[in-house]
C-alpha cells in the first residue's frame, strides 16, 4: 500500500509538480543573472536528483529495470530506430523554425534564448552536461518510469503514451507554447520504440543526438536569422546567443 502511494505521488510530481516548478523558476529574475554554465550545472543537478528519486521509487514499488525499459536490444536495431527518430525530429524542428520565421508558429521564449551556448566553451559544456543528462534522465523518467506506471492504470498503451508525452511537454513550459507543443510531439515519437520493443535505448540515443544537433547547429543557424528579423522573444541584440533546445532541461537555480 505504501509503495503504491509513493508511486502515485511521484507520478503526480512529474505530471503536475515539475511543470509548476518549471514555470515558477522561469519567472525568477535570479535566473537571468546567472552565468550560462551555472544554469547548465543547476539543470543537470536537478535532473539527476529527480532521476535518483525515480530509481528509489522503482525499487520501492512494483517496477523492475526491465519494465521501465532497461532491456537488451540488438545494436543494429537500436541504431536504425535512433537514426529514424533523429531524422524525423530534425525535419520537424526545421519545419517549426520555418513556420516561426513566417509568424505561423509560436515564438521562442526569452529563457530559451538565455540558455543557449554562446562561446565554444559553453557549447562544449552544454554538450557534456545537458545532452547526456537529457538523454538518460528524461528518457528514464518519462518514457521509462512514467510510461510504465501509467500503463498499469490506464486501459490502453495509447492513453499512457498521451499522458506521458503531455507531461513531458508541460515540463518545458518555460519555453512557452512552442516548447510545450514541440516537446509533447517529440515525447510521443520517442515513446513509440519503447512501446514497440520495451527498450529505452533507441530513444535515449536519439534524444541525445537530437539535442546535440539542436545545440551545435540548428538553433544557432536558424534562430539567429529570426532575431535579425525581429522574430521571437529573446533578448534584443544577442543574435549569436540564439538557438533552440527541443529537449532541454528544467533549470533550477543553485542555492
Amino acid at each position: 500500500m505504501a509503495a503504491r502511494i509513493v508511486s502515485a505521488l511521484f507520478v503526480l510530481l512529474l505530471v503536475v509538480g515539475v511543470p509548476v516548478l518549471s514555470l515558477s523558476t522561469a519567472r525568477d529574475d535570479r535566473l537571468r543573472q546567472m552565468r550560462r554554465l551555472e544554469l547548465y550545472v543547476s539543470a543537470a543537478i536537478s535532473q539527476w536528483a529527480l532521476a535518483v528519486v525515480g530509481v528509489v521509487v522503482c525499487f520501492l514499488g512494483s517496477l523492475s529495470a526491465f519494465s521501465v525499459g532497461f532491456r537488451r536490444l540488438a545494436p543494429a536495431t537500436a541504431l536504425i530506430w535512433a537514426s529514424a527518430l533523429v531524422a524525423l525530429s530534425v525535419a520537424a524542428i526545421l519545419l517549426s523554425l520555418f513556420l516561426e520565421r513566417h509568424g505561423w508558429w509560436p515564438a521562442e521564449s526569452e529563457l530559451t534564448y538565455l540558455l543557449i551556448p554562446r562561446t565554444r566553451q559553453e557549447k562544449a559544456w552544454s554538450l557534456l552536461l545537458l545532452v547526456p543528462t537529457a538523454a538518460l534522465c528524461e528518457e528514464f523518467l518519462y518514457r521509462g518510469l512514467l510510461l510504465a506506471q501509467i500503463s498499469q492504470w490506464l486501459p490502453t498503451g495509447a492513453w499512457a503514451c498521451a499522458v506521458s508525452s503531455l507531461a513531458f511537454g508541460l515540463a518545458h513550459v518555460y519555453q512557452g507554447w512552442s516548447g510545450i507543443v514541440r516537446a509533447s510531439l517529440l515525447g510521443a515519437l520517442l515513446a513509440y520504440p519503447v512501446i514497440h520493443f520495451g527498450s529505452l535505448y533507441p530513444s535515449m540515443l536519439a534524444h541525445g543526438l537530437i539535442d546535440a544537433v539542436a545545440l551545435a547547429w540548428l538553433g544557432p543557424k536558424f534562430l539567429a536569422g529570426n532575431r535579425e528579423q525581429g522574430i521571437g522573444n529573446g533578448p534584443q541584440g544577442t543574435a549569436e546567443m540564439t538557438s533552440t533546445i527541443p529537449c532541454s532541461l528544467l533549470p533550477v537555480p543553485c542555492p
